[in-house]
């Protein structure tokens, strides 16, 4: 037996970006743990990757470019070569663009990578053809907008300090599904005496590591954060030296919002008790280190990044901003530490060429504009099922007379609506270089294993396509790891002093910003920003605050799922126990409905068949959906999304899939 062991990393959609080691033999992974040298994970790994050699071997893997013979979603294709492939897309997209121009083509991906190389493989070449181009802000737009309104451009601190502090709040956050190692921090506030509180919406798996958990309606995280600050300044419990010395607004704060938001007002909108609001308020004065690790769930509702700048506020009031073990924590920003333009080439672009919103896909295939969307290009991404209003986005994809190529792994809900499928390589079959959104570790990795049949790399593949389209810019003949060595090559401040060797040899390193004060226009945490229409922070109703339908929906993360990614995996769907619907024992009561019963929940956008579990962990008036299933495993013909809508937030263009209402029945 010839096992050896290599180093690779996490590639998913999660703040934490492990490192891993890979046990490969004869040129197969047998087996992946965490690598214990990663300073923020520590070695363990999340049940979706303890057994990550599964999914890349799976008998599930496309291993060959396929064509589409039946029906669109039908998933009836037959095999055809490379060369076939490449060849067929190259000379439909030369007509679509004869006819129609490049922007009637549209790229469409997201993170089902998080690599640099691969993730950005295609927007060289889609800048390059003159496409439309896809404003990717599915995720937590509103929640940097939130954060940059009051704190500029500042360095979030390492997370790890959140060891250090009295009082810890995972607010918005349901870390045991989307960090993890997040909970390691949590310990240790627990070992030093220290205090955890867990705000949400419903009580997550993480509420078994708070000391005490509050559970607010959905959307009015800002107005508790308001009320809190309310009490503070009333109280005079406010750090006046910090407030005088680094904050802009304070006063016009507390004279112009604050006196409106009292623990009495900021009750009926949260549906926590005025004396409970108080009671937060002191005790997160009184703390020596407060700090707030944001969630991103609370900042996808229409008044979504107004609602993470009221929570920014909240630590400026109280001196918590430069603390050890204080402030607040919503993601690193580490993007800074690579050249990104030499990657993604905007030089290339045509001039001004059409944004397109990805939560609003469904739209902009079934809109007749100028040009219509005439071709699609799907890589790393399953919006057929992750996209909001799934109905719109699949009456889309069925249109006849849209080419659809996608690129993947699996035959997704994508593919099967795809003319051409192409085969992609799994994290461990090419190279990358990583950077996180949670820590500020870097970290570069080689293939381990051969690509599974004839699968290819994001990178490979955009190199064949720009051959075929006569594309002959110098980006498009360089390897993946060419490209990565030339990332490298140009000097960065957030990489001085790093460990060149250990990031070459593959090894996990840490890059270190430097203090840089407070790095706003003002110098100064800016609660009055004068830049924006709102000026100042204050209470932003939801999309769906007073919604006709009885049930907030919540569409929440599973410890077993990332988005739509591991249901190739029978192991990870059976934890799951199946697609179901959370609700209330006295909701389900009123609605005569028994757990484990089949039903279906609704709305103007659809209907999701579910299996119904029945938990006191819901809130009256709020159902939670777990996951978002591929439709070959889910009980009906649909899965979450055809309940979601296509409206954003209210700064960044971000997705509001928590801000929706449905009605529940019983199945058939």
């Amino acid at each position: 037996m010839n096992v050896v062991t290599r180093r690779s990393v996490c590639p998913f959609d999660c703040p934490d970006t492990c490192s891993m080691l890979v046990q490969v033999e004869n040129g197969k992974a047998v087996a992946v743990q965490g690598d214990p040298l990663h300073p923020f994970s520590r070695g363990t790994l999340c049940p979706k990757m303890r057994h990550y050699e599964k999914s890349v071997h799976s008998p599930l893997r496309l291993t060959t470019p396929l064509k589409r013979t039946g029906a669109k979603g039908s998933g009836e294709f037959t095999p055809i070569s490379w060369e076939e492939a490449i060849a067929a897309i190259a000379e439909r997209w030369r007509a679509i663009i004869s006819q129609h121009g490049g922007e009637a083509i549209l790229p469409y991906s997201y993170a089902g990578t998080m690599g640099i190389v691969q993730r950005n493989a295609g927007h060289p070449f889609f800048h390059r053809m003159g496409a439309s181009r896809l404003d990717r802000t599915i995720c937590s737009p509103a929640k940097g907008a939130g954060w940059e309104a009051v704190m500029g451009k500042t360095a979030t601190p390492p997370p790890e300090s959140a060891g250090s502090s009295d009082l810890l709040m995972l607010w918005g956050i349901n870390a045991a599904a989307t960090s993890i190692h997040f909970l390691n921090q949590a310990h240790e506030v627990r070992q030093r005496g220290g205090q955890i509180w867990l705000i949400d919406t419903y009580e997550t798996p993480t509420a078994s590591v708070a000391d005490r958990t509050f559970l607010v309606r959905p959307g009015s995280d800002g107005a508790l954060a308001l009320g809190m600050m309310h009490v503070i300044a009333r109280d005079g419990l406010t750090d006046r030296e910090f407030v005088a010395q680094q904050v802009l607004g304070f006063e016009e704060l507390a004279a112009e919002v604050l006196p409106e938001m009292t623990p009495e007002r900021c009750a009926g909108i949260t549906g926590l008790e005025p004396d409970t609001i108080v009671a937060m308020a002191r005790a997160y004065a009184a703390a020596k280190a407060p700090f707030i690790r944001l969630g991103s769930g609370l900042s996808r509702y229409g008044n979504g990044a107004m609602t993470v700048r009221s929570i920014c506020c909240l630590p400026a009031l109280v001196g918590a901003y430069g603390k050890e073990g204080a402030g607040c924590f919503p993601d690193t920003a580490t993007g800074a530490a690579f050249p990104m333009e030499i990657l993604t080439r905007e030089d290339l672009i045509p001039g001004q060429t059409r944004l397109v919103n990805m939560n609003q896909l469904g739209a902009a295939l079934n809109r007749i504009d100028n040009p219509r969307v005439m071709g699609l290009y799907v890589y790393h991404s399953n919006p057929a099922a992750v996209t909001p209003d799934q109905n719109a986005v699949l009456k889309g994809l069925s249109r006849e007379d849209l080419f659809t190529v996608v690129h993947e792994r699996f035959l997704t809900d994508t593919a099967r609506y795809a003319d051409i499928v192409l085969p992609a390589t799994s994290s461990l079959e090419h190279s990358d270089i990583y950077r996180s959104y949670g820590t500020y570790c870097i970290q570069r990795a080689q293939a381990v294993v051969d690509p599974v049949g004839e699968s290819k790399s994001n990178w490979e593949v955009f190199s064949l396509l720009a051959q075929a389209m006569g594309f002959e810019e110098e980006i498009f003949t360089l390897s993946a790891n060419q490209m990565i060595d030339r990332l490298l090559a140009v000097p960065k401040p957030l990489r001085e002093g790093i460990d060149e060797e250990a990031l070459a040899d593959g090894r996990p390193v840490t890059l270190a910003p430097r203090p840089g004060g407070i790095l706003t226009p003002s110098g100064k945490i800016e609660i009055l920003n004068e830049r924006l229409a709102e000026r100042l922070p204050r209470y932003l109703a939801t999309h769906e605050e007073q919604g006709r339908l009885p049930f907030r929906l919540m569409t929440a993360p599973t410890p077993y799922a990332l988005n739509a990614t591991f249901y190739e995996r029978e192991e990870l769907r059976q934890s799951q126990g199946g697609m179901q619907l959370k609700m209330n024992p006295a909701d389900a009561a009123d609605k005569g409905l028994g757990d484990g019963a089949e039903v279906v929940a609704w709305n103007e956008l659809g209907e999701v068949t579910f299996r119904l579990q029945v938990t006191p962990k819901v809130p009256r008036g709020v159902v939670v959906a777990e996951g978002v299933w591929w439709l070959a495993y889910a009980p009906g013909e649909r899965s979450v999304n055809a309940l979601t809508s296509q409206r954003l937030t209210d700064q960044g263009g971000g997705s509001t899939f928590y801000d929706n209402r449905v009605d529940v029945r019983a199945g058939n």
